[in-house]
């Protein structure tokens, strides 16, 4: 029976290849990534929209409204952002061009 080192020996060794991304990642008129491709960010394009969409489908004072806090529990972020992405503070830039991501 071959030992371990044998089988190992018998294993071809791989180069490793540096992984190039050709994804394209939004950047604004100064060349800053924006969304959910920034470096700080920390809810997904989606989960921003999803957010809006609910803070504005019923008015504040209504019995169904979810506001900032309920917001922030359930996409687990503080009430500050969800308070800052739901009036447009933060998270409405539009990307003036696309870059290749690195």
């Amino acid at each position: 029976m071959p030992t371990r080192k044998k089988l190992q020996a018998n294993i071809p060794a791989v180069k490793s290849q540096k992984v190039t991304s050709s994804r394209l990642v939004p950047v604004n008129e100064a060349g800053r990534r924006i969304g959910e491709d920034h470096h700080m960010a920390q809810l997904s394009d989606h989960e921003v929209e999803l957010m809006r969409e609910l803070y504005e489908e019923y008015p504040v004072g209504h019995p169904n409204h979810v506001g900032y806090r309920k917001l922030s529990a359930m996409f687990d972020c503080t009430k500050t952002l969800a308070r800052k992405i739901c009036n447009y503070l933060l998270r409405a830039q539009h990307p003036a061009r696309f870059k290749r991501g690195t």
